[in-house]
C-alpha cells in the first residue's frame, strides 16, 4: 500500500475511531488497516494511535500528523478534481438518512430517474428520525426537516412545506369543528408528537397574523413516529399538523379534515445537511443538486 493510501487509512481510524468501522467503510480487511499503520509508524518513527478496548484515538503526534494528512489530501482532491470531473460520470457509494416518510413519499418513488442519469452512483439510505453522527457513523448527508440547532455541518435548504391542521372526519363528527383557537380548549385534544432525540411534546403551532402562537392541548397518546402521528390521527384520537403533501390523498377522499385554515401552522424548512470540507466528492454534489431539484416545487 502507498503512503498516500495510508494517510487515507490513517484518517479514517482516527474519524471513526475504530479500526472495524474504518475497515468496512473501506472495503479492505482489517488486517491490512493494521499492518497499514504498523508500516506508517515505523516509517515516520513514531507512535500515531493509542488503542483502547472501546476506541482508538490518536496521540499526540497522531494529532499533529492527522492535520498534515487532511490538509494534503485535501489539496490532492482538490487538483485531481479540477483535471477529472469535466470528463467523468459521477460514481461510487453515497450514504444519506432521510426520515422514513420523507423517503417513502419524496425519494424513493423519484429514484429511477435519479439512477437513469447517474447508472455508476450506488445509495446506502437509511430511513430515521434521530441524530445521526456523519463523521462516527461515516454518512455522506442527511436529509432533515424542522428549524435547526446550532451545527457544525453545511445546510441547503431544499424545499419549504406548507402545513396544515387535521383531525379525522370520524373526530370532527364526535368533537365537533373548532371555530377558533379558543375553542381548541373547549372538549378537544390533540395527538403528541415527541421529539425522537429530546423525547419532549411539542405543542401545535398555528400563525395569527405574523405572530406565532403555541397551543398546549390536552392528549391520552404520544407518539414520536411519523406513521404513528398519522395513524393516531385517522383513528380520531385528536388533532395533529402535518405538512400537506403528507396527507394529499387523505384530504381528498375525505378521511381527514382541514381545521381553522385562517390560522395555519409554520411553514417546515427542509435542508440537507453535509460536513463542510474543501473538496466534495462529485457523487454528493449532483446528489444533493438533484435532491433541491426534485424537492423544490413539493408543498
Amino acid at each position: 500500500m502507498d503512503q498516500l493510501q495510508a494517510m487515507r487509512v490513517f484518517t479514517r481510524i482516527v474519524e471513526l475511531g475504530s479500526f472495524t468501522r474504518a475497515a468496512d467503510d473501506l472495503s479492505l480487511p482489517r488486517a491490512t488497516l493494521t499492518h497499514t499503520i504498523k508500516r506508517l509508524e515505523a516509517r515516520l518513527g513514531a507512535h500515531l494511535l493509542q488503542r483502547t478496548t472501546r476506541s482508538v484515538r490518536p496521540t499526540r503526534d497522531g494529532e499533529m500528523y492527522y492535520g498534515h494528512c487532511v490538509r494534503l489530501l485535501a489539496d490532492l482532491d482538490e487538483v485531481e478534481a479540477d483535471f477529472r470531473e469535466a470528463a467523468i460520470q459521477p460514481k461510487g457509494r453515497i450514504r444519506v438518512d432521510v426520515p422514513g416518510t420523507l423517503a417513502r413519499h419524496l425519494l424513493v418513488p423519484a429514484l429511477p430517474a435519479f439512477f437513469a442519469r447517474y447508472p455508476q452512483i450506488e445509495l446506502d439510505i437509511g430511513t430515521s428520525d434521530r441524530f445521526v453522527d456523519l463523521v462516527q457513523e461515516g454518512v455522506d448527508c442527511v436529509l432533515r426537516s424542522g428549524e435547526l440547532g446550532d451545527s457544525s455541518m453545511v445546510a441547503r435548504r431544499v424545499a419549504t412545506l406548507e402545513q396544515i391542521t387535521v383531525a379525522s372526519a370520524a373526530y370532527v363528527k364526535k368533537h365537533g369543528m373548532p371555530e377558533t383557537l379558543a375553542a381548541l380548549q373547549e372538549g378537544h385534544v390533540a395527538v403528541n408528537w415527541a421529539s425522537p432525540n429530546t423525547r419532549r411534546s411539542t405543542p401545535l403551532e398555528f400563525r395569527v397574523g405574523r405572530k406565532l402562537r403555541e397551543v398546549i392541548m390536552p392528549s391520552q397518546v404520544t407518539v414520536n413516529g411519523a406513521d404513528a402521528y398519522l395513524a393516531c390521527c385517522e383513528a380520531g384520537l385528536g388533532i395533529a399538523q402535518f405538512p400537506r403533501y403528507r396527507i394529499g390523498p387523505a384530504l381528498a377522499r375525505g378521511d381527514l379534515r382541514e381545521l381553522l385554515p385562517a390560522f395555519p401552522p409554520p411553514v417546515l424548512p427542509l435542508n440537507v445537511l453535509y460536513l463542510r470540507q474543501r473538496q466534495q466528492p462529485l457523487r454528493l454534489r449532483v446528489f444533493i443538486d438533484w435532491l433541491a431539484e426534485r424537492l423544490k416545487d413539493i408543498r
